[in-house]
């Protein structure tokens, strides 16, 4: 069925309360994100981001005439989508959550939105899933996201290679619903640009030892070695073992690359270079600094995606006055799109006030959303190169 238009320790413990005690007036939110697996470095800021959005809320007093939203922490694993959906499953029917911000992982969110989500009526803002599968899930249109799709990156990625006098690359994908479609995304692309692909070559999470996967690559000529994997798990891996045997010393990169645990590596990054989402807008600019305040780094990958995810779904809350998931789904693109008051980041009590006075807001957040049909939004890029041990932004696209 096409859609609508609206459309720290985890291992054992998959929900877990991190705000406070509990109150009877409380509004549950669930934040299900990879606390553990290829993506733990990251998902610590990207929860943060989520929950700073949530305090500023339930600090302003505003939301829904005093009430607090109560933040519940779970953990999606990234890659094992059972876990994933029976952690989704005890926030929903347990917890008694009234919305979910995540999953992270496209796999992940694919599960628990068709199995969990959906049958429930639960309203779903991942801040990172970025499958162009997930633009068509059928899942009875609860499904949205603050990231924009990798049909998307995989272009943009592409004219930024050739644009640097990259004519042939080796490409080695994490064998996902994530790494898969980015790859043949971005191989459509290059060659299109006349661009050679040497090799193109999946590679599994989890291993040792990346050295065959490694020497099969670079047999192929490629000089570069664009890698579409997880910045603590298999790409990693293939990094590593390509800096060891001197196989590659130049590496592209995509979101879930970009990650400072990266940069820990044993070896020299240096000129490496890739994409991740995010903004110059000036909504970008006050998250960063209200971040800054809340001690995250704001810059972080998807960490603005994360708290325009709870914005929204407070927003959403306020818009139709009721914590009923039936009206968050009715109102998240309602509070996300045109018409209405501009909304940034720390203006949450502001939106909540026009909301509460029968006014319309247009949440743009720090990464400048505005949903589509899908729950799609098409957010922005920027170009990040590798130099002096830091991620340094380049430009923006």
């Amino acid at each position: 069925m096409q859609k609508t238009f609206k459309k720290t320790v985890f291992a054992t413990v998959a929900a877990t309360i991190i705000a406070g005690s509990v109150h009877a007036d409380d509004i549950k939110v669930g934040v299900i994100l990879g606390f553990t697996g290829p993506l733990e470095s990251l998902t610590p800021a990207m929860a943060g981001g989520a929950e700073m959005a949530f305090k500023e809320v339930s600090d302003s007093g505003k939301l829904l005439g005093g009430h607090a939203i109560l933040p519940m922490r779970a953990d999606s694993t990234c890659i094992d989508a059972a876990a994933a959906t029976a952690a989704a499953e005890r926030l929903v029917n347990s917890d008694k959550v009234v919305a979910i911000m995540g999953a992270d992982c496209s796999g992940v969110s694919g599960a628990i939105a068709k199995n969990v989500s959906a049958p429930n009526g639960v309203p779903m803002v991942s801040p990172s899933s970025t499958s162009p599968g997930l633009s068509t899930i059928d899942d009875n249109g609860v499904f949205f996201r603050t990231a924009p799709s990798d049909a998307r990156q995989g272009q943009l990625l592409a004219k930024i290679v050739k644009a640097r006098g990259i004519d042939m690359v080796a490409v080695t994908y994490t064998n996902n619903d994530y790494g898969k479609p980015l790859a043949e995304s971005f191989i459509n692309a290059f060659e299109a640009l006349d661009g050679q692909v040497s090799i193109s070559a999946a590679h599994e999470d989890g291993k040792a030892d990346y050295s065959a996967e490694v020497g099969a690559l670079s047999a192929s000529g490629a000089k570069a070695l664009a890698v579409f994997g997880y910045v603590d798990q298999g790409g990693r891996g293939i990094i590593q073992s390509s800096l060891d045997t001197d196989a590659f010393d130049r590496f592209i990169l995509a979101d879930g690359m970009i990650g400072n645990s990266l940069l820990t590596i044993d070896g020299d990054l240096s000129g490496s270079f890739g994409t991740g989402p995010g903004s110059q807008s000036s909504g970008a600019e006050i998250f960063n600094t209200l971040a800054s305040d809340a001690g995250l780094d704001g810059t972080g990958m998807f960490v603005a995606h994360s708290y325009d995810a709870a914005a929204l779904i407070a927003l959403a809350i306020q818009a139709g006055g009721s914590t009923e998931r039936a009206s968050i789904v009715a109102n998240l693109a309602k509070v996300a799109n045109t018409p209405g008051t501009v909304i940034l980041p720390g203006e949450l009590a502001k939106g909540l006030e026009i909301l509460a006075s029968g006014g319309s807001v247009n949440y743009e957040g720090a990464t400048i959303i505005e949903f589509d049909e899908n729950g799609d939004t098409n957010g922005a890029y920027k170009e990040l190169e590798i130099g002096d041990g830091q991620f340094n932004t380049v430009k923006y696209h």
